[in-house]
């Protein structure tokens, strides 16, 4: 028998308010430097200080989400910046209840519902490829976005042929 695995990479695309944070943190760091230059050097401790927070907050703003599937557990990893790795979460699929298109019926059962938390691992875009998994963790049920391409689909499917549904 052959080991299921596959293995997904998706861009977290940026919103108009990521734009805007990112832009806004550039022009106060630029006009507190051209402040200190020019009008009075106090200003310097201010450019310092949002050189760190630009130093910090950017590369977090540019993040992408990696899905590696292993048999029955997933594996969900945030890139920031093309170049620092951090578990986001890891799901054994046995505990899965349902793996449904976004907009289709069987994910809109647990649309209502506030005491169902939610983990966007999507683009967020809330396209057609968009999946929903519903599992259920230690410590409740858990709505959790994905982007999965064919491969993954197929190989899901494969091995949860009553929990997963694609259209």
């Amino acid at each position: 028998m052959s080991d299921l695995y596959a293995e997904v990479l998706v861009k977290r695309e940026s919103t108009g308010a990521d734009r805007i944070k990112k832009n806004g943190l550039v022009f106060l760091f630029a006009a507190s430097v051209l402040l200190a230059l020019f009008y009075d050097y106090r200003f310097l401790l201010a450019a310092i200080v949002l050189a760190a927070v630009c130093f910090f907050l950017l590369p977090r703003m540019d993040v992408e989400f990696e899905y590696l599937l292993v048999n029955q557990e997933l594996d969900v990893d945030k890139i920031y910046a093309k170049s620092k790795r951090k578990k986001a979460a890891q799901f054994h699929l046995e505990k899965m209840e349902v793996f449904a298109p976004l907009q289709s019926d069987r994910a809109a059962r647990y649309q209502g519902d506030g005491s169902i938390k939610v983990r966007d691992y999507s683009s967020g875009t809330g396209g057609p490829g968009v999946y929903v998994m519903i599992i259920r963790e230690e410590d409740g049920l858990y709505r959790v976005l994905l982007e999965p391409d064919r491969q993954m689909l197929d190989g899901m499917l494969k091995t949860f042929p009553h929990k997963v549904f694609v259209d």
